[in-house]
């Protein structure tokens, strides 16, 4: 996805890791083994997610522990 294309709602690697109280290395290891999907929207590798990704993954965690 380039940046020019990206939705402005995107959330940064440390905005997820506030929302998920999880430290940003495991929302990035995360994202490397497929568990939290992200886009990579830089050269560089920065990484972000989409809101309705967040909510997707809240929804099937709390399904797994319910």
């Amino acid at each position: 996805m380039e940046s020019g294309n990206l939705p402005d709602n995107m959330l940064t690697v440390s905005e997820v890791a506030r929302i998920l109280h999880v430290h940003p290395n495991t929302l990035r290891r995360w994202s490397d083994k497929g568990i939290i999907k992200s886009y990579s929207v830089t050269t560089r590798g920065d990484r972000r997610f989409m809101p309705k990704d967040i909510n997707q993954f809240l929804a099937n965690a709390y399904t797994q522990n319910h």
